[in-house]
């Protein structure tokens, strides 16, 4: 199990973007960087910069992926056939921590990871406690029934901030998903733009 150590809205003051789109982000009061120089800081910036921190972005919008790991879903996406950006952006979705997150059973990604570690989710009827378990299209997805009234879940189902994508059925009264597709970029709802692209770019140097 890998461990986020570093204060979850740093990446968004560094990016300069609300990475996750939270009401809480500082990037909602200061829309430029951290530190003492922060609101100077404006240079152009080269290809590899640029493909840096589009790997940074993509890779901490999920809970920040520890880099071993990222490395293997991008050399998982160029070996499937297609676009390796979309091959790697339909991996990502098919997190379990990413799938139990997109439907609304948690607030956050991080949230979603734990909640997957302490083995409050069951796949298939079987109980599964690795966030970076790849689900399958038609699999479902269900809150164990003694979580099901947890506050975390309760509130997250509540959260008006954002909704369960069409490629994701699921149903809040039985706390059970499904995801009916592997999704295109275009379809994934991130509150800023990701560029899988450049990513593949960066690792393919």
């Amino acid at each position: 199990m890998s461990k986020r150590i570093q204060a979850k809205h740093k990446l968004d003051r560094r990016m300069g973007q609300n990475i996750w789109g939270r009401p809480k982000s500082p990037v909602n009061r200061r829309e430029y960087g951290p530190g003492q120089h922060g609101q100077r800081r404006k240079g152009k910036m080269s290809d590899f910069g640029t493909q840096l921190r589009a790997k940074q972005k993509l890779k901490g919008y999920y809970g920040n992926i520890t880099e071993k790991q990222f490395r293997r879903y991008y050399a998982e996406a160029i070996r499937l056939r297609g676009d390796s950006g979309e091959n790697l952006v339909g991996l990502l979705e098919r997190r379990l921590d990413a799938v139990v997150y997109r439907a609304k059973f948690v607030a956050t990604p991080f949230a979603a990871r734990q909640f997957v570690n302490h083995g409050h989710v069951k796949v298939n009827g079987v109980r599964v406690n690795i966030p970076s378990y790849q689900v399958k299209a038609g699999d479902l997805i269900e809150v164990k029934e003694s979580s099901r009234q947890l506050e975390i879940v309760i509130v997250a189902t509540q959260l008006p901030e954002r909704d369960v994508p069409d490629y994701i059925e699921a149903d809040h009264a039985k706390m059970t998903a499904r995801v009916t597709r592997i999704p295109s970029l275009s379809e994934v709802p991130y509150p800023v733009q990701m560029e899988p692209n450049l990513v593949i770019e960066f690792y393919s140097r």
